[in-house]
C-alpha cells in the first residue's frame, strides 16, 4: 500500500517548481492531489500532461489564494466533493523586489497578500474539514530570509516571517485536534523562481552556501512528505530548513 493511498491534499502553486515536486510526490505515493495555480495557465496545462497517469486523482483549479471569495468557493466544492481533507500544502508565493525606500505601495501589497494572506485564508477554510475528522497536516513553505533578511526583499522577508508566526499560533490552536501545522524553509533552490536574478548575483549565493551548490526541488519535496506523515505525529510547530547549511 502507498503511503498516502485514499488521502487528499491541496497544494497551492502547485505546477511550477517546490508546489510541482510536492504534488508530483504525493501523487506518486497514492494521493489524491487539487492542486492550486495562479496565473499561469500553460504550465499547469504541461503539469497535467505529465501527470496524465494519475486520471483523476490530480485536479487542478486557476485560483488566486489572496481572493476570499474565490478560495471560499473552492472550498465549498471540496467539501461537496471529498467531505473532509488530509493535508494542506501553503507553497503559491511570488516576489517583487525593490528597495523599500523605492518599493510601489502595490509590489508591498501583492507579494504580502499571495504570501501571507493567501496562506491565512486557505488554512482557515481547510481547518474545518481537518477538524471533522480530527486528523490534518498543514505545511507553509517560508524562507530563511524571514530572519536573514535580503536587500531588495523587505515585502518578501516580512511575509515569510508573517507565515511562521501564523504557522506557531495556528499549531497550538488545533494540536488537540491532531492537526500538525509546520513550515519547510528552503534556501536557494533551482527553480524558475530564480531565474530573474543575474549570473553574478546566482554565483554569489552559492558561495554563501556551505553545500556549495543550490538545492532541488524534489530534496524539499521530501522533507514535505516527511512532514505530511503519520510518521510526524509529534512534530508541531517546527520550522525544518532545507538550506544546505546556509
Amino acid at each position: 500500500m502507498l503511503e498516502f493511498e485514499g488521502k487528499k491534499a491541496v497544494v497551492t502553486g502547485a505546477t511550477r517548481g517546490i508546489g510541482k515536486a510536492v504534488s508530483e510526490a504525493l501523487l506518486a505515493e497514492g494521493a489524491t492531489v487539487i492542486g492550486l495555480y495562479g496565473g499561469n495557465r500553460q504550465a499547469a496545462e504541461v503539469f497535467a500532461q505529465e501527470q496524465a497517469q494519475y486520471g483523476q486523482r490530480l485536479r487542478l483549479h486557476q485560483v488566486d489564494v489572496s481572493n476570499y471569495q474565490e478560495v471560499a468557493g473552492f472550498f465549498v466544492r471540496i467539501e461537496q466533493e471529498f467531505d473532509t481533507l488530509d493535508i494542506l500544502v501553503n507553497n503559491a508565493g511570488i516576489r517583487r523586489d525593490s528597495v523599500l525606500a523605492l518599493m510601489k505601495e502595490d509590489d508591498w501589497r501583492r507579494v504580502v497578500d499571495v504570501n501571507l494572506t493567501g496562506g491565512y485564508i486557505t488554512a482557515k477554510l481547510a481547518v474545518p474539514l481537518m477538524m471533522k475528522q480530527k486528523y490534518g497536516r498543514i505545511i507553509f513553505i517560508t524562507s530563511p530570509m524571514a530572519h536573514l533578511g535580503f536587500p531588495g526583499q523587505s515585502n518578501y522577508a516580512a511575509s515569510k516571517a508573517g507565515q511562521i508566526g501564523l504557522m506557531k499560533s495556528l499549531s497550538k490552536e488545533v494540536a488537540k485536534r491532531k492537526i500538525t501545522v509546520n513550515c519547510v524553509s528552503p534556501g536557494f533552490i533551482a527553480t524558475d523562481f530564480l531565474d530573474d536574478l543575474p549570473e553574478a548575483q546566482i554565483k554569489e549565493y552559492k558561495k554563501m552556501v556551505p553545500a556549495g551548490r543550490f538545492g532541488t526541488p524534489t530534496e524539499v519535496a521530501e522533507a514535505v512528505l516527511f512532514l505530511v506523515s503519520s510518521r510526524a505525529a509529534y512534530v508541531n510547530g517546527a520550522v525544518l530548513e532545507i538550506t544546505g547549511g546556509l
